[in-house]
């Protein structure tokens, strides 16, 4: 979380979050597969032959300066996280 927080990309420009949330994913155990735009992503929670949950979340950042001063700030000027 802190990690993807110190790098936001704005929407449809999230190709490096994707690739790190489809590698953290792959290191649990799952399959990840990124979608042909390349900034997002699905993965398959449970068995291929019954019920399976799905979870969405949003990547991407706002056009907007952090002022929280917190270690795991935005690295990049003007784009956040600072919904939610």
């Amino acid at each position: 979380r802190r990690h993807i927080h110190r790098h936001p990309e704005l929407g449809r420009q999230e190709f490096a979050t994707t690739q790190f949330v489809a590698s953290q994913l792959a290191d649990a155990g799952l399959n990840p597969k990124v979608l042909p735009g390349g900034t997002g992503l699905t993965g398959d929670f449970g068995p291929d032959d019954g019920p399976r949950v799905a979870l969405r979340a949003d990547m991407d950042a706002l056009p907007m300066a952090e002022r929280t001063g917190l270690p795991f700030s935005s690295d990049v000027p003007n784009v956040a996280h600072a919904c939610g």
